[in-house]
């Protein structure tokens, strides 16, 4: 089990075409932990979006970059419409994740005028 723990807004508000930014604190990382980022919609899997170790990544859907201290990190969705309505979750995970565990926050992201509520997860 890691000790590491991340926390991030329970909810997001915003309109269609603005670009999003997520933030993730995470200020006990360790130096092999990547920080990782899936989205769930209502009734469905937990789906990918991306991953980092530091520094910046990009994707055509999102990007994420990472403070140079590694203590924070922020998912930037851009130009959001309703699709991109769903459960942010923020993971921690080191090179051999499945022996290890891992700790989430999660985020709703939904557009202005939704009504969203609160929500956290923790799994070890």
């Amino acid at each position: 089990v890691i000790n590491a723990k991340t926390t991030q807004p329970s909810s997001m508000d915003c309109a269609e075409g603005e670009d999003v930014n997520l933030p993730c604190n995470h200020s006990t990382i360790s130096g092999a932990d990547y920080i990782h980022w899936y989205r769930q919609n209502p009734n469905q899997s937990p789906q990918y979006v991306i991953h980092g170790l530091r520094g910046t990544v990009n994707k055509s859907l999102a990007s994420l970059t990472i403070a140079s201290d590694r203590k924070s990190s922020t998912l930037v969705l851009p130009q959001v419409t309703l699709r991109d309505t769903a459960v942010y979750y923020c993971v921690l995970r080191g090179a051999h994740w499945d022996r290890r565990g891992c700790t989430c926050a999660v985020s709703l992201v939904g557009r202005r005028g939704d009504t969203v509520g609160e929500q956290s997860r923790e799994q070890i």
